[in-house]
């Protein structure tokens, strides 16, 4: 095994020397050389286009911006890093804040694309796991707060479900309850779409759009069914006290039966078009919650 240390300059420090003249660099910290892209090492950030969640007994974080959300995450932790060499100084601060623990790997960029298999332009990789015990749907309602909750039926789509979960921590909402039949959130691209807030919003990933609105409504949630057919229009809608908003798969939308057991609301827009994205609708409603027009007490 091949460690090289480095030193990087305390966080204060940072902050305060001038732009683009280099700081002192008093704290050390020991990376692993990688020059094999079949190094056993780095088994865990091998082929991430084809793995993803699959045999990973984790999931892979992309980018600064996501490992910053792991950083900070209470559910969530780092395990391993792999980051191409070029880019350690200007990790410096980050890498400063990583477990002492969790292995840092560094490669030059032929091996890291080799690696993962394809090239990573970001070129930051963390492998993260779980620190405890899978929350359920009553431990992530609780841990909502009685903030508003978002309820995710049958969205297969990474690019929404991660952008869902970025409108949920942009307009304070508690929680995000996914039924099986969606995506996971920790998929990397759903993942990177949310900017790492899967990371850190309370979520669960369980059971059926119905038991989960079950839960909602046994916690004191009003649950509001969000569709073109709605018959409510979102900008006559009284809210207050709890609100948990039900989301369905564009296109297909939310089964007949959940929509008859639930209030349903509908977004108002000009005639030519029959439905919005499902990650911009309910981005329209949680700011209509989170600018006071309606309240989650």
């Amino acid at each position: 095994m091949r460690r090289t240390a480095i030193r990087h300059p305390p966080r204060a420090l940072l902050r305060s020397f001038p732009t683009g003249q280099t700081p002192p660099m008093p704290v050390s910290l020991s990376t692993i050389a990688i020059d094999d892209p079949s190094d056993p090492r780095v088994e865990p950030f091998r082929n991430v286009r084809d793995r993803d969640l699959v045999g990973r007994e984790g999931f892979i974080a992309e980018g600064t911006v996501v490992l910053d959300q792991l950083l900070v995450s209470r559910r969530f932790r780092p395990t391993s890093l792999l980051i191409l060499r070029n880019r350690l100084a200007g990790l410096a601060e980050r890498l400063a804040r990583f477990p002492g623990d969790a292995p840092i790997h560094v490669a030059d960029q032929a091996v890291f694309d080799g690696i993962a298999g394809f090239a990573v332009h970001r070129g930051v990789l963390a492998h993260g796991a779980e620190r405890g015990a899978r929350p359920s749907a009553a431990d992530t309602i609780a841990a909502a707060g009685g903030r508003p909750i978002i309820i995710a039926v049958g969205l297969s789509n990474h690019d929404n479900l991660g952008a869902i979960f970025r409108n949920a921590a942009a307009f304070g909402a508690g929680a995000v309850l996914c039924d099986t039949t969606s995506c996971h959130p920790l998929y990397r691209k759903a993942l990177r779409v949310s900017v790492g807030t899967a990371l850190t919003v309370p979520w669960c990933r369980e059971g059926t759009g119905e038991s989960l609105v079950a839960a909602c409504r046994a916690a004191g949630y009003r649950v509001l069914a969000l569709s073109p057919a709605g018959e409510t229009p979102l900008a006559g809608l009284v809210t207050a006290g709890r609100t948990a908003l039900c989301l369905g798969a564009e296109g297909q939308g939310l089964s007949p039966d959940l929509m008859r057991a639930v209030e349903t609301v509908r977004i108002e827009m000009a005639p030519g078009l029959d439905s919005l994205n499902v990650a911009t609708s309910a981005a329209i409603v949680l700011h209509r919650l989170f600018a006071g027009e309606g309240t989650a007490a």
